[in-house]
């Protein structure tokens, strides 16, 4: 009975050693192979999905709420950083999007960051900073793919093959959206529109469209009394027919606007919201309805 025990003693040794060890023989505990990738909002998820696609071994989770829209005032709460803390790369959009960083990375130090944004050229809001809604542009979102494709195989390289596939064959999609859309608004006469706040510059610059003015300089906050005076005599001197809302925020600004003004309202997305489990196509499927609205107001 005791060589048995003994027997039985040394082989559960060995497989434990077995177990735990590397793949050079070296001893170590067994860790999660997964490469989880994080994203802070709605748009990057979309693209880092699309750029992962199908590749085994690799996770892409958003760390926001897909309700949660533009980041400028975000506050991260306990639970996003213990998402950050499992995570082996975050990527963000960057550009000053996301106001918490500065915190993500004192606290989350040896953290891989992405930069969406990183090296582009960035316009200039009306109070003079830079403007972060590249996304919104086609080419700003081709752009974006490009880094964060750039950026996971310098995180991963073992699955560079698969990243880089993936992503030519979006951007590939991507281009195929943008001159579709060159196309049908080439012929537009009415280029000039009345935006609700500051996320459609890169779009009106790609599609040659003039923002005559912007209804909430700051997202999220009533315009002054002030303001709201300055944007209706815009409207009229320009005579803009059209005021473009967004699905993130109340409407109400712009209807007080259209009544004094008789322009009517469209609704333009900035692909900043959706749902939780986005398409892969959930991009272009938005551009395409935002260019069904931009034909039928600006015809």
């Amino acid at each position: 009975m005791k060589k048995t025990g003994l027997l039985i003693l040394t082989f559960m040794l060995f497989l434990v050693f077995s177990a735990c060890s590397g793949p050079d023989g070296n001893i170590g505990f067994e860790q999660d192979k997964d490469t989880l990738i994080v994203t802070s909002f709605y748009p990057m998820y979309i693209f880092t999905s699309n750029i992962a696609d199908g590749i085994e071994g690799v996770r892409v989770v958003n760390m926001t709420e897909p309700q949660t829209g533009c980041l400028h005032d975000y506050q991260l709460v306990p639970a996003d950083m213990k998402i950050l803390e499992k995570a082996d790369i975050f990527i963000i959009n960057g550009a000053g999007m996301e106001s918490f960083l500065e915190k993500v990375i004192s606290q989350l130090p040896e953290l891989t960051i992405i930069e969406a944004a990183k090296g582009m050229e960035l316009l200039d809001d009306e109070n003079g900073e830079k403007n972060p809604h590249v996304w919104v542009s086609i080419s700003g979102a081709i752009q974006e793919v490009r880094n964060i494709t750039d950026g996971l195989i310098a995180a991963d390289p073992a699955n560079e093959t698969f990243y880089r596939k993936n992503s030519e064959n979006y951007i590939k999609k991507l281009e195929a959206l943008k001159q579709s859309m060159h196309d049908a608004l080439k012929d537009i006469e009415t280029r000039d529109i009345v935006t609700f706040h500051e996320a459609f510059p890169y779009f009106a610059h790609e599609f040659d469209l003039n923002i005559v003015s912007v209804i909430e300089r700051e997202p999220g906050s009533e315009p002054s009394a002030g303001e709201l005076a300055e944007t209706i005599k815009a409207i009229n001197e320009a005579q803009v027919k059209v005021l473009f809302t967004e699905p993130q925020y109340s409407p109400k600004a712009a209807e007080s606007i259209a009544a004094q003004t008789g322009a009517k309202i469209y609704i333009l997305d900035p692909v900043v919201t959706g749902p939780k489990d986005a398409e892969s196509d959930s991009y272009e499927r938005i551009m395409k309805e935002n260019l069904e609205v931009l034909i039928e107001a600006l015809k």
